[in-house]
């Protein structure tokens, strides 16, 4: 017993010892090809409770650690590594990229998420990683030329211009095409208000942590209606647990205009006046040698500014940010200016059973808009004038000594200088949601999400007194002002159960729920008339449209191996009738894990490899009009209202309608195949799809004495898309200092119209595609057998000398006169193939990267060659001359005629390739006791393109080349501090 007692008494003894023994680590943790750091490393100590992340830095300090123990070092993507501890006071560890934890990435997939490799359909993520570089400026630029099936257009030069985004072409005609856009679970509206511009320009791009699109309808159909054309993810970054993290990012831009339109030049305009004006036209022509694309472009410089601010606690943690961008356009006056707030706040309570999620990003946009109508101007205004009369007024043609010839073309110099077009813009999107897992049975979570999103737009101008009024100063000096809003309002309320029954090896994720969206438009138009004292104000009549949807899905995954994804959602709209309001949107999705397999599973070369299919129905009713099918007054604008005095009233008559418009739906059948090898050293994946739209919704011609408009909403046939898309990445070096990666993707389309019904008899399909050049001409048709809005045209005939003979065209079906009947489909805008390549290295510190994109197969239609390229467009009047192209010296084309219009000469392949953007960055190493991260970068913007096309830039959304506001070439120096 004595001896018991001292040995109790020797451990007494010895406690106070082994307290004090317990050290504590500090340290970092790295990355090991980059030597990053990486903040949120999971630390802990081998079989105790204690652990720690690291911070943003990748700091940690880690208590209570005894002599002897195991510190084990986990994050998402990389390796584990475990430290024994011997009494060092600090440690530092690099973690090695686990390849086959990096293709695990989660997935957002509406009303929830899914881990990459448990996926079942056509779904690609983007990471920050995997963005663009360079000059930035929103979502759609982020990934460009990244995603297989998803082709975006920018609208042309100007900052913040909408992009035209189609995933696997879009299934509508003339419906909505856009996918949807859900923002941190909130299904944003599509399109703009008035003074606004790009919607997706309104998100800061820094605060975006990942973009998720869903292509085919097994992964899209749980959005139903709203996801007939795919569905594009955007998930925005949230904080961190640890001490105040602060990152700045900032650039600097410049641009420049490469190419402008080969207008003929003071000397060949003088010499084409000379040889074919009369004496009149001869004796109008100036001693100037004006540039008036030179006149209307400017070197654009740009800069945008974003600071934020993350932290937390381990049950609460935040992100703040706030940026300004101030970015300039190469058309003179084109201004941009961006303000814009992001928040995120999580919480977890009652013992992480609750949590709380709350989101905003609000953007405040101030905008000068430039004249675009000088673009034209500069192509077509004579160059033999000088910008300025001697008198410091601006040139312009007269019709008498003190008038403005109201018939010729304008300084386009004074279009810009002389019209004032201003626009303001507030958009907020956010939501705050609460997931509750049920404290007795915690497979089973109640979510609420309440979101909005809220925007409003003003555009506002005014016009100086003389411009195109007369020298004197007695012009109208016109005021205008237009504001429209819209106001989306959301509620999501949903189940899910999610566990696995051990006894099958099976895991079960079910959802269902309820959601509810309302979309409210009001705007009023007003502008004001100093010459004659006068207010002329539109009224609009707010409007109101909603969507309830019942929706449901199970994921059903078998030892790991086979998967299947059931979704069900019924929609009801109120732009329809009760009888065709609901509709209901199926899905069913398979895939089978073939490296799980025994005969694989040993197989080293195979780290990843599985096969999908799946079928699906989506829906269309966004066809822009709140009530196309509801008997409606519509009130006069103010261009048809009575005037009674001084007083303009207001006129209402009965709007169109059709109360038998029912939903657009689309069928997708989608098959496909994820593969990585060699240690996921080479990834990529293969689709094929088919989907077929039918009751397609057009705005066409009502029959003869029918209805209260000449057109009117019709479901009017079914088109069939086909497509192959391919993607892979390699990375064929990876070392400790080198690595060496390649990317790139391309996918085969293929659309045809299978049926079209129109209202109108013997008619040859449906015009579309209108023009500049004539009265009411279009240059494309929508028919049966033929891709949508192939070019409808006239076949030229050709000289022996290979010139186009002028008023001359092949009688096609030979029947001795050429007129309609001779037309002919002539090749299509969309293209048969387009694709995407890049590749990166990284040497220790630097990194350098290049993104290409083409196209093939897509044609233009030259409208600025067709409308510019004649004689007569020159020499049109004996009052005043215009500018033409250099394309009227080739063609000796003199007249414009409908046929001359409508010839095949203007139809121009198209396809290219572009070396959308190169960079290169350095990063400053961190040393062991420093707390900042920095790194600079230079990249270039449209650095090259390679086409055949004669015009000013073959990327045209819709085949139809007007007048395009240039892309620039833009440079780019940035920067990065992490502190």
């Amino acid at each position: 017993m004595k001896t018991i007692y001292k040995k109790l008494l020797f451990l007494v003894l010895l406690l106070p010892f082994s307290v004090l023994a317990q050290n504590t680590v500090n340290g970092s943790v790295l990355d090991k090809i980059s030597g990053q750091p990486i903040p949120g490393v999971n630390v802990n100590v081998q079989g105790a409770v204690n652990g720690v992340s690291t911070d943003f830095d990748g700091k940690f300090q880690l208590s209570n650690v005894k002599k002897g123990d195991k510190i084990v070092f986990s994050f998402i993507g990389y390796k584990n590594s475990v430290v024994s501890y011997v009494a060092q006071k600090s440690v530092t560890v690099s973690l090695e990229e686990d390849q086959n934890q990096l293709k695990e990435v989660v997935i957002q997939v509406g009303y929830g998420t899914v881990k990459k490799k448990d996926a079942t359909g056509a779904v690609t993520v983007l990471s920050t990683k995997d963005f663009n570089k360079g000059p930035v400026t929103s979502a759609d630029q982020m990934i460009q030329g990244k995603v297989a099936g998803l082709q975006i257009i920018n609208g042309g030069g100007s900052p913040g211009v909408d992009p035209v985004i189609r995933i696997r072409s879009g299934s509508s005609l003339s419906a909505n095409n856009d996918p949807l856009y859900v923002i941190d679970g909130v299904p944003v509206a599509s399109g703009g208000v008035e003074g606004g511009r790009n919607p997706l320009a309104t998100i800061n791009q820094n605060n975006i942590e990942s973009i998720s699109v869903l292509k085919d309808a097994s992964a899209t159909a749980i959005y139903g209606s709203r996801a007939s054309n795919g569905v594009i993810i955007i998930t925005t970054k949230k904080g961190k647990s640890g001490e105040l993290q602060v990152t700045y990012n900032g650039n600097l831009t410049v641009s420049e205009i490469t190419k402008k339109v080969d207008a003929l030049s003071s000397t060949q305009f003088k010499a084409f006046v000379a040889a074919n004006g009369n004496a009149t036209q001869q004796a109008l022509v100036g001693t100037a040698n004006t540039d008036w694309q030179k006149e209307i472009y400017r070197t654009a410089i740009g800069t945008d500014h974003n600071i934020a601010l993350s932290g937390g606690t381990d049950n609460v943690v935040y992100r703040a940010s706030v940026g300004y961008a101030n970015l300039s356009g190469i058309l003179k006056r084109d201004n941009l200016q961006r303000t814009s707030l992001g928040a995120n706040v999580t919480g977890n309570f009652f013992d992480k059973h609750l949590k709380i999620e709350l989101n905003n990003n609000t953007s405040v946009i101030k905008s000068n808009y430039s004249n675009n109508g000088a673009i034209g101007g500069a192509v077509s205004f004579d160059p033999t004038q000088s910008v300025r009369n001697a008198d410091g007024t601006y040139f312009q043609w007269l019709s008498s000594p003190t008038e403005i010839n109201q018939l010729a073309g304008v300084n386009p110099v004074a279009q810009i200088e002389q019209q004032n077009n201003y626009g303001s813009f507030y958009r907020s999107i956010g939501n705050i949601q609460l997931d509750y897992k049920l404290h007795f049975l915690p497979a089973l979570k109640a979510v609420a999400n309440f979101g909005y999103d809220q925007m409003t737009g003003a555009g506002y101008g005014d016009t100086a007194a003389d411009y195109r009024n007369g020298l004197s100063g007695s012009g109208f000096n016109n005021t205008y002002r237009n504001v429209e809003s819209r106001d989306n309002k959301l509620m999501d309320l949903y189940l899910n159960y999610n566990a696995k029954v051990d006894a099958i090896a099976t895991q079960f994720d079910v959802t269902g729920g309820y959601t509810y969206q309302d979309f409210k438009e009001s705007k009023n138009k007003s502008s004001y008339n100093f010459q004659n004292n006068t207010t002329v104000a539109d009224l609009f009549t707010p409007t109101r449209v909603n969507l309830q949807s019942f929706f449901a899905r199970t994921n059903i995954t078998i030892a790991d191996k086979y998967l299947l994804t059931l979704s069900y959602r019924r929609d009801g709209t109120s732009r329809f009738t009760e009888e065709f309001r609901w509709s209901n949107f199926p899905a069913v999705a398979v895939a089978w894990k073939l490296n799980e397999e025994r005969f694989l599973k040993d197989v080293e070369s195979i780290s990843s490899l599985k096969l999908r299919g799946g079928w699906g129905i989506t829906g269309q009713q966004n066809i822009g009009n709140s009530y196309p099918s509801l008997p409606l007054y519509l009130a006069s604008n103010s261009s048809a209202q009575y005037q009674i005095g001084d007083t303009f009233y207001t006129t209402y008559r009965p709007e169109a309608y059709n109360s038998n418009l029912k939903w657009e739906q689309t069928t997708t059948v989608n098959a496909g195949i994820d593969f990585g090898l060699f240690n996921n050293r080479v990834t990529g994946s293969v689709d094929a799809y088919q989907r077929i739209t039918k009751d397609l919704l057009l705005y066409t011609y009502n029959p003869s004495f029918f209805g209260f408009s000449n057109q009117d909403n019709y479901n009017v046939g079914t088109i069939d898309n086909k497509g192959i898309e391919l993607s892979a990445e390699v990375i064929p070096v990876r070392n400790d200092n080198f690595q060496w990666t390649i990317g790139g993707n391309v996918t085969f389309q293929d659309s045809k119209i299978t049926k079209l019904t129109t209202t109108q008899a013997n008619t040859p399909g449906i015009d579309t595609g209108g023009i500049d050049g004539g009265t009411g001409n279009t240059i494309q048709n929508h028919q049966v057998g033929y891709s949508p809005s192939s070019f409808f045209v006239y076949e030229q005939a050709y000289g022996t000398d290979g010139k186009p003979l002028e008023g001359v065209f092949i009688d096609r079906n030979k029947d001795g006169v050429v007129n309609e009947k001779d037309k002919y489909r002539f090749h299509k805008p969309a293209s048969d193939v387009f694709y995407a390549f890049n590749t990166s290295v990284s040497y220790k510190n630097w990194d350098m990267g290049m993104n290409w994109r083409g196209s093939w197969g897509n044609y233009n239609y030259n409208n600025v060659d067709s409308n510019k390229g004649v004689y007569n467009t020159v020499l049109t009047r004996n009052t005043d001359l215009s500018n033409g192209v250099a394309n009227l010296l080739e063609s000796g084309f003199t007249k414009s005629t409908d046929f001359q219009l409508h010839s095949d000469y203007y139809v121009q392949n198209a396809s290219f390739i572009r070396l959308d953007n190169v960079n290169v960055g350095y990063t400053f190493n961190q040393k062991e006791n420093a707390t900042s991260l920095v790194k600079l970068t230079l990249s270039a913007q449209n650095v090259l393109v390679i086409t055949k096309y004669q015009g000013l830039d073959p990327e045209i959304s819709g085949g139809i080349d007007k007048n395009l506001y240039p892309r620039p070439i833009t440079f780019t120096l940035g920067l990065n501090v992490n502190f």
